[in-house]
């Protein structure tokens, strides 16, 4: 038997008639205490945002009747993964987001207890595991070739050119405010492309992460393909953009997780499986399937420990997203609930996948759905023990 059905206890921690949300899995929704969540709050749905739009910052307290704390605002939103919000590795009570001062993006970092604030000038992507570092890339880009992942309100200045020298990846000291292009679209587009054609392609990158010890990142490599579809390749890098690797480079990639400090799990299109989940080796050949028949592709990541993969999938013919614990050793899925998915938020840039994340007690799984009839909301999942009773 490959899936057992567990009931979780499901809250809703976030009301009506404003609409919530976090936006993307990887990364850290919970302080460090699992007390406080973060969240964006937004007054309307189902369209693209525009330079004046304007989202609120805030967080849940578990302990007191989920009640919603205000910390700030921003205009430099998108629907997939939001403003980057995120407790800041390595302090407890520091958050960060990125914003827009008129005609540039730039990141807030506000400390939740003293209500101090500073501003950076330039917007973050991932955050290394000890807080200083961020690396980051061009949203105005993104937003022109990927809408739900840039931001409006700042144009791409290189929107003519396939891959210019002086765009690309940044890297951004939080303490000093340094920052500096560490890895341009000009020379990964020069890079050797094995088993796919990248000649005459505009490029961006997207999706980066560090690491969980810092000492690499991954970021997505993406160019048109069609009209309406773009290929993939995956690289890692170290944080000053140096020793530059090809994981993966056969153009189909999509939604992975570090699970330690050399392996990449990750959902694509290998030779050797087809379509299904891989544990990649950085700096390596190896690869791995995970899950197969088993498993989604969905957004996934490792809970503490290795044992226990958190995915969901995309709706089903019921419009139905599933949310599940996948037990590696066994090779069997523990499905945690469903969520219904109204068509009005179809499969354009607004539409609400659940994104399942994790406290850092690994008591708590909070995710984004509209099934409740108000609109997006977060909604917390209590796992409890159901890891441990799973593989008794």
């Amino acid at each position: 038997m490959n899936c057992i059905d567990e009931s979780a206890p499901v809250r809703a921690i976030t009301r009506g008639p404003k609409y919530h949300w976090f936006g993307y899995y990887d990364k850290l929704e919970f302080d460090p205490t699992s007390r406080y969540v973060l969240a964006m709050e937004v007054d309307f749905e189902h369209r693209s945002p525009t330079p004046d739009d304007v989202i609120r910052i805030g967080m849940v307290d578990l302990q007191e009747d989920d009640r919603w704390i205000g910390l700030g605002e921003s205009r430099a939103w998108c629907w997939q993964q939001g403003c980057m919000l995120q407790w800041r590795p390595g302090t407890k009570t520091q958050v960060i987001w990125n914003d827009r001062e008129k005609d540039r993006f730039v990141c807030r970092i506000l400390d939740v207890k003293t209500r101090r604030t500073r501003t950076l000038p330039f917007p973050i992507y991932t955050l290394s595991p000890d807080g200083r570092t961020a690396v980051g890339v061009d949203f105005g880009r993104i937003n022109d070739v990927r809408p739900g992942y840039g931001y409006a309100g700042v144009a791409d200045q290189n929107r003519d050119e396939l891959a210019p020298k002086d765009s690309g990846i940044f890297r951004l000291d939080l303490e000093t405010a340094k920052q500096e292009l560490i890895v341009s679209l000009a020379d990964v587009a020069a890079l050797p492309c094995a088993h796919a054609d990248v000649k005459g392609a505009k490029h961006w990158f997207n999706h980066l992460l560090f690491n969980p010890d810092g000492s690499r990142f991954i970021f997505l490599d993406r160019w048109p393909f069609g009209e309406r579809d773009f290929l993939t390749r995956m690289l890692t890098a170290s944080p000053d953009g140096q020793d530059i690797r090809v994981v993966h480079d056969y153009g189909r990639m999509s939604h992975f997780i570090w699970r330690d400090p050399r392996h990449i799990l990750a959902w694509s299109w290998h030779p050797s499986h087809d379509h299904c989940m891989y544990l990649y080796t950085d700096g390596s050949s190896e690869v791995e399937p995970i899950g197969k028949g088993v498993m989604d592709n969905g957004h996934c990541s490792c809970l503490p420990g290795h044992e226990w993969i958190l995915n969901d999938t995309y709706p089903d013919q019921d419009r139905n997203q599933n949310v599940y614990l996948y037990h590696v050793a066994s090779n069997r899925k523990v499905n945690l609930g469903s969520f219904f998915a109204p068509e009005a938020y179809g499969d354009d840039e607004w539409r609400c996948d659940t994104h399942p994340r994790f406290s850092l007690d690994g008591r708590y799984v909070v995710v984004d759905s509209a099934h409740g009839g108000n609109g997006r909301q977060l909604y917390l999942i209590d796992i409890g023990h159901i890891a441990a009773r799973a593989t008794g």
